[in-house]
């Protein structure tokens, strides 16, 4: 995997923790540089232990599932991609203020999952996975922390065309896995 592939993965696996943080900036009556560190490090720390997760469980499954691995890391993806277009597409759900550790390790639990699952995948695509864990992690720090500062300033309107364009990019990383796979792809 290379590095631009790397950075859209992550990118994408970010957006539902992007799109969170707008929320949170948004409820935030006033806004400081330490919120916005808080939650970049919630949600940037989540989506870098998740993949080590599901990394580490799927590499005591990748011996016996080598030769159907790609169809795996497509489909993982692409369901995945598909919750977030579906979610982009539902009502906003109201989200307080707080930051404290009850009111983030919930949420930052819950918009990482999916990278637990394409932890899974990156077990199966032989990639290096603390850097690769380290640069999701801090992608999604810097998405999150800039989601804060932007849904302060400008509102919840561009929460669901977030967990749309993280929805696309992943279907569309899928896909690329499974034609590479298949020899579909030239370049």
């Amino acid at each position: 995997m290379s590095l631009l592939e790397l950075f859209i993965l992550a990118v994408g696996l970010s957006m539902d923790a992007f799109a969170a943080s707008i929320c949170k900036g948004l409820s935030l009556k006033k806004l400081n540089a330490r919120h916005a560190a808080t939650v970049g490090l919630y949600f940037g720390g989540f989506q870098a232990g998740m993949p080590l997760i599901g990394y580490l469980l799927g590499m005591q499954f990748q011996q016996f599932i080598t030769s159907i691995d790609h169809w795996i890391a497509f489909a993982l993806l692409v369901f995945i991609g598909f919750n977030m277009v579906r979610e982009s597409r539902e009502e906003a759900e109201a989200l307080d203020d707080q930051l404290n550790p009850k009111a983030m390790l919930g949420l930052a639990v819950a918009t990482s999952i999916d990278a637990l699952a394409v932890g899974v995948t990156l077990a199966f695509l032989n990639v290096s996975i603390l850097p690769a864990v380290s640069f999701i992690g801090l992608v999604t720090f810097c998405l999150s922390a800039f989601g804060v500062a932007l849904g302060h300033r400008f509102g919840a309107k561009y929460k669901s065309k977030a967990e749309l364009l993280g929805g696309i990019v992943l279907i569309l990383m899928g896909s690329k896995i499974l034609c590479e796979h298949l020899g579909l792809l030239w370049f």
